[in-house]
């Protein structure tokens, strides 16, 4: 695919930079939360939802920052397991400018399939598309020095985010992507380029009813492929000669959301003995 200039590619995003201009300049949100909720919304695009951002361009400022404000409670539900989801969740106003409904539940199950695709899309393309915007209204380290436009980078407060990471402005040497570049889809998806480490599940097992590495396996991949374990640790044994947790890492991250189902741990049965899923957090 030949390589596309920076004038093309703002063209092709013509509408996303006015409504993210809209949101950081206009109604002065802030410019890291802006970027999740551009990312946000363009991630919903890709995976089969109606196209929000042209719905907004010709609304009033006032019903633009409401539904900027649904986006960020999907952001907040990411981000905090205790966030407390009312009665069905619908999210009112983007249900209704997107004539598809959609409620909080979606990134309740979809946690981290979520989180990959909204750090994916910030990072490839927001960090691409709004650049210009983001140097006009924060500036860069490197503004009263003689180096080109295009090449400063730009700093925005609140990153790294506690959830979605860096927010890495382009090097000097990116190449050019817009979101329908096949170089970064999959099957209609985003490459699945998450670590292992975020890939990866924690089971515990009860004490006095020893798991095999065999039962493992026959309960995830009967249930979620078999092709779905990427990688199977068993622990230590400890006392009694008894394995008492694994780490699994798993081939997707739509897997790991598949089995944990929207809670924070998720329980498993084999030959009457009890498996306990949750994500693996590095302990630092």
């Amino acid at each position: 695919m030949a390589p596309i200039s920076t004038d093309q590619l703002y063209l092709f995003h013509k509408m996303d930079r006015e409504i993210f201009s809209c949101l950081v300049i206009k109604l002065g949100r802030s410019p890291s939360q802006s970027l999740l909720v551009m990312a946000l919304w363009l991630w919903l695009e890709y995976i089969g939802y109606p196209n929000l951002v042209s719905k907004l361009i010709d609304l009033p400022r006032i019903l633009i920052n409401l539904v900027a404000q649904e986006a960020v409670s999907c952001l907040n539900c990411l981000e905090f397991d205790d966030f407390h989801i009312p009665y069905n969740g619908v999210l009112t106003l983007t249900s209704a400018l997107m004539q598809k409904e959609i409620s909080l539940q979606l990134f309740k199950l979809k946690k981290f399939t979520a989180i990959a695709g909204i750090k994916n899309v910030l990072n490839k393309i927001c960090a691409r598309i709004f650049k210009d915007i983001l140097l006009r209204i924060l500036g860069s380290p490197y503004m009263g020095k003689l180096l080109p436009y295009a090449y400063r980078p730009v700093i925005v407060p609140g990153f790294p985010h506690r959830l979605f990471g860096d927010f890495n402005s382009p090097p000097t040497n990116f190449v050019q992507l817009d979101l329908s570049d096949p170089r970064i889809w999959n099957k209609n998806r985003l490459f699945d380029d998450v670590l292992d480490g975020e890939k990866t599940i924690f089971l515990t097992f009860s004490r006095g009813f020893p798991v095999t590495e065999e039962e493992v396996k026959f309960v995830f991949t009967s249930t979620f492929g078999i092709n779905c374990i990427k990688n199977l640790q068993m622990g230590n044994k400890g006392l009694r000669d008894q394995t008492l947790f694994a780490t699994m890492v798993v081939n997707d991250v739509e897997t790991l959301d598949r089995i944990l189902n929207g809670k924070h741990i998720a329980k498993f049965r084999i030959n009457g003995k009890h498996i306990w899923a949750r994500k693996y957090e590095r302990r630092e």
